[in-house]
């Protein structure tokens, strides 16, 4: 599954999850194209790609320039913005009468997608009546929005993360210092990923990066063995051999200060180890690490 089309199913999920309040029965939206890690910093236009209990498909493709409109107004001010009417609104403009009209919408909300402080997107919640939408379907909507936010952080993230695992990797002491970082901070993430596909790829990543300390030939014989640590406590192990205490590898991978505590035992006993820094060791050796 290609990112554009990810990123479709995280939308549709969290207007399903607006849906499901019973406060808005209509609810669309989307984001801006490209606006990755790299991009979308003052976003001039957006597409509406997904839509929930609407009738028609009037909105559907509608693509809202800066500006213009509830969802322009939006984009341009990164603020919730609502309207009780809105064919009659007098603070914003019209350019989108008619398809709203198709739909039968009358009060409409529309609250930014923000992710590090660029606009990614807009979603929409709608009523066919013109009732004033007040502080609890905005609740609604903000709390799907926060949580479509954090999918996408931790997606641009992982692609970020993985375009560094692109790079040829040297014997630069500093730079394997950042690939171990890179690495520790692939294996959190991929525990957070809901894709399947960006997760194997992620782990895949991983994988590759920890071969890379190991000669060809060891590498292959080892890459060939059951692997000794479960996929936890190698979890551990990385954010340790990164140089996080058990605290902040438990804030990393959200996990108790105590099963970080369980799980580096765990993977100290397997490994034949007596102290953290010669698990370390010994897992770079079976090219568990980097």
């Amino acid at each position: 599954m290609d990112a554009q089309r990810a990123e479709a199913v995280e939308v549709r999920a969290a207007l399903l999850r607006m849906r499901r309040s019973g406060l808005l029965p209509v609810a669309f939206g989307g984001l801006v194209t490209g606006a990755g890690p790299a991009g979308g910093h003052g976003a001039r236009q957006f597409r509406i790609s997904e839509l929930a209990g609407t009738a028609t498909e009037s909105l559907r493709g509608l693509t809202i320039t800066t500006g213009n409109g509830l969802g322009g107004k939006t984009l341009a001010t990164a603020r919730p913005c609502s309207v009780t009417d809105y064919g009659v609104s007098r603070v914003i403009s019209h350019e989108y009468d008619p398809a709203v009209a198709a739909e039968g919408l009358r009060s409409v909300l529309a609250v930014p997608v923000v992710v590090r402080r660029r606009v990614r997107g807009v979603l929409y919640g709608a009523l066919r009546q013109p009732y004033a939408l007040g502080d609890r379907p905005l609740t609604v909507v903000l709390d799907a929005v926060r949580e479509l936010e954090q999918t996408l952080a931790v997606r641009d993230e992982a692609q970020r993360l993985l375009s560094f695992c692109q790079q040829p990797v040297t014997s630069d002491p500093r730079a394997w210092e950042q690939v171990r970082e890179a690495h520790s901070e692939l294996r959190a993430l991929a525990g957070r990923i809901p894709d399947p596909h960006l997760r194997q790829e992620l782990l895949t990543a991983c994988a590759r990066l920890a071969s890379a300390a190991v000669p060809g030939a060891a590498a292959e014989s080892r890459a060939a063995r059951p692997a000794p640590l479960t996929a936890r406590e190698l979890d551990v192990l990385a954010s340790v051999a990164s140089g996080a205490t058990n605290a902040a590898a438990a804030a990393r991978l959200r996990l108790r200060p105590e099963t970080v505590k369980s799980y580096l035992r765990s993977a100290m006993r397997k490994l034949g180890a007596h102290t953290r820094l010669e698990a370390v060791v010994a897992a770079r050796r079976e090219g568990l690490l980097p």
